[in-house]
């Protein structure tokens, strides 16, 4: 197939629309189901080029959920806990395959941003991540195979019409790489980032301990800001992203932005929340809406009288200020990773509020005296990498 015709282009009115190769050669995926649209493809690529990248430098099956051409969540398919199964909606399913994992801590990162996503795998779908993916809400998913099994299951979202692409796993990018805005034809080399044994060797704060563990953390942000709408910060722990702050201007917005996420993916982890008793029949949206109001400033839409009827058997008691606080201070060992350098002291001093203790970022502002300084204050490790990842 040398080119794939679409309804329309980013909206309605933007038509005709297709997507093709430019040297007449075929396109390097087939569509097995459905008709994905223009943003779907967006997605799906970028998704692609996420987890083929993650997979390769971490040697662990990846996954990572889009929505509008950014990551709501990457992760490596490491076991779940029992608490992370539970506060994804997974623990139901049993023992999941790593890759079903991988999709479970992508997909419950954020699950609100995730709701009606993009799904890439760096594997073979099989019939455990289908599973996963069947009863969610989503846009598509994009993998090199399926099982019989994982296509089956599939096929049967969206009364049939659940878009399922699969991409040749040995299609190789040509190393330029061309957009075309205002008429005019932009060229630039890709962006190759390989991070390999000394990609976080230049560590220059006091503390110069990044242990194993972290550095696959460090390395999946690296990752994930690669193809993440800039500006753009990223926390991590145990293998997943779980703070993602996107194309924001201000770089301290963007970490403020991350953080709170991070943050919320830690208080629905709390007591409080694992102890809050659902009405019979509510759905897993309908869930993540209201914990989200609940850990929120907003709480009183779920906890007024006549309306926490709805969603709950017992109502909740205020999930307080303080309480809130001294569960957060219980985060640690937080990875964090910048596409450009940070500017001033102000971020590390918001990443420490949300448990980071290993930071990663290029380096080169006039002010680096300043944002080491504020490391050292916090005895946080950060490396400097040299290297900028801005996505646009």
């Amino acid at each position: 197939m040398k080119e794939l015709e679409l309804k329309y282009g980013c909206n309605p009115n933007q038509k005709p629309s297709r997507i093709y190769m430019q040297d007449g050669s075929d396109l390097p995926i087939e569509v097995l189901c459905g008709k994905p649209g223009y943003i779907n493809f967006l997605d799906a690529f970028n998704g692609w080029l996420l987890v083929s990248e993650l997979k390769k430098a971490t040697n662990l099956p990846a996954a990572t959920s889009f929505k509008h051409v950014s990551p709501a969540g990457a992760a490596v398919g490491l076991p779940l806990s029992e608490t992370l199964a539970k506060i994804y909606w997974v623990d139901d399913l049993g023992d999941l395959s790593p890759l079903a994992c991988a999709y479970a801590r992508a997909r419950g990162a954020d699950r609100m941003s995730s709701f009606g996503d993009f799904i890439a795998l760096s594997d073979i779908c099989d019939e455990d991540t289908a599973r996963l993916i069947k009863r969610e809400v989503s846009d598509g998913v994009i993998a090199p195979g399926y099982t019989p099994e994982a296509l089956e299951l599939l096929k049967q979202k969206k009364k049939g019409n659940y878009n399922i692409i699969q991409i040749d796993p040995d299609y190789v990018l040509a190393p330029l790489e061309h957009k075309e805005v205002f008429g005019i034809t932009f060229e630039q080399g890709r962006n190759e980032l390989v991070i390999d044994d000394d990609f976080f060797a230049n560590v220059v704060t006091e503390n110069k301990e990044i242990p194993e563990s972290a550095k696959i953390d460090l390395a999946i942000s690296m990752i994930t800001l690669k193809y993440t709408q800039s500006n753009s910060v990223c926390y991590v722990k145990g293998g997943q992203a779980i703070g993602i702050g996107a194309g924001q201007q201000s770089r301290i917005h963007c970490t403020r932005l991350a953080g709170q996420k991070a943050d919320n993916w830690w208080l629905r982890q709390s007591p409080q929340v694992l102890g809050l008793q659902f009405k019979d029949g509510i759905g897993r949206a309908d869930r993540d809406n209201a914990i989200d109001l609940y850990i929120g400033e907003e709480y009183m839409d779920v906890l007024a009288d006549g309306v926490w009827e709805n969603t709950f058997k017992v109502k909740p008691d205020v999930f307080t200020r303080e309480e809130k606080r001294a569960w957060l201070d219980k985060m640690e060992d937080v990875a964090l990773g910048s596409d450009a350098f940070f500017p001033f002291g102000d971020n590390i001093e918001r990443a420490h509020k949300s448990g980071v203790k290993y930071v990663a970022q290029p380096g080169g502002s006039v002010r680096d005296d300043n944002v080491i300084a504020a490391c050292n204050k916090y005895n946080m490790a950060m490396a400097f990498t040299g290297l900028r990842l801005f996505h646009h």
